[in-house]
């Protein structure tokens, strides 16, 4: 029972490690196209993703990681979104949504 307890621990500490959406906007580059405020793209079509709706992003993650969505820029984020697992979108999408437009 003991083992099984660990197990679950540590299962939830890596999700929480995984959930820390700030870290992660800085471990997946993000803010090297988007800007580190979510608001101050390196290009002029780069969109603005600060205080996006969360869902919205979460979207447009989860299209350009599966090529549903290639249209624009998405083709510059679609080998960055084959490193970002499903729980680490979500992750980004929630903190995203927080930055101050």
């Amino acid at each position: 029972m003991n083992l099984v307890l660990l197990s679950c621990l540590v299962l939830a500490a890596s999700v929480a490690v995984a959930q820390d959406g700030a870290a992660l906007y800085k471990s997946k580059t993000c803010f090297t196209c988007h800007g580190k405020d979510g608001k101050t793209p390196i290009m002029p079509g780069y969109p603005y993703i600060a205080g996006q709706n969360r869902e919205y992003v979460l979207q447009q993650l989860k299209d350009i990681k599966s090529g549903a969505r290639s249209n624009g820029q998405s083709a510059a984020m679609k080998g960055v979104m084959g490193l970002v697992s499903e729980e680490e979108m979500q992750a980004l999408a929630d903190y995203i949504s927080t930055m101050t437009p």
